[in-house]
């Protein structure tokens, strides 16, 4: 069994809330949008970090991170990149990586929308975990906790971490 905390969209912006949260994780995955590699630096302390580039960050994340990662962890197949629609809205090249992957669980940001929903479908569940930073749109920061055991997900947790604005 692994517990996993997953957040997005931090855009260079951790605080104590957001590593209390992750301080009893496993693996930590960030979905884009990290902003700075402090923010990552601050999470690598606590666990493994898996990590994608967003569209707002430079060059040191993009040489450190890739757009798409795909791995398995506890049998269940993952795939994570930043910018990939909703079920049944994926843009075309989402859409042909979840066909190639065929991931178990799929990750994504940059919505700033938490959701977690099964794609009926393909059959995985998809997590986008809102944003956790405080640059954006969104009115409440929020973050996900759970765990994989035997390539099922169970626990999961909705974290609101403040409003955006404080």
């Amino acid at each position: 069994m692994k517990r996993i905390g997953l957040l997005s969209d931090t855009h260079g912006y951790i605080d104590n809330r957001i590593l209390y949260h992750l301080s009893d994780c496993d693996e930590i995955w960030h979905a884009g949008d990290i902003g700075t590699i402090e923010v990552i630096d601050s999470l690598n302390e606590i666990a493994r970090v898996r990590a994608v580039y967003g569209n707002i960050d430079g060059s040191a994340a993009r040489s450190t991170y890739p757009l798409d990662c795909s791995w398995e962890v506890e049998s269940a197949r993952c795939f994570m990149t930043h910018i990939a629609g909703r079920p049944g809205k994926y843009p075309f090249r989402v859409k042909a990586k979840i066909n190639e992957e065929k991931p178990d669980i799929f990750i994504c940001g940059h919505s700033h929308i938490l959701l977690i929903k099964r794609d009926v479908k393909t059959g995985l569940i998809h997590l986008n975990p809102g944003a956790a930073g405080k640059h954006g749109f969104h009115k409440m920061r929020t973050m996900l906790k759970f765990e994989i055991s035997n390539g099922k997900i169970g626990n999961m947790q909705i974290i609101e971490l403040g409003k955006r604005g404080f």
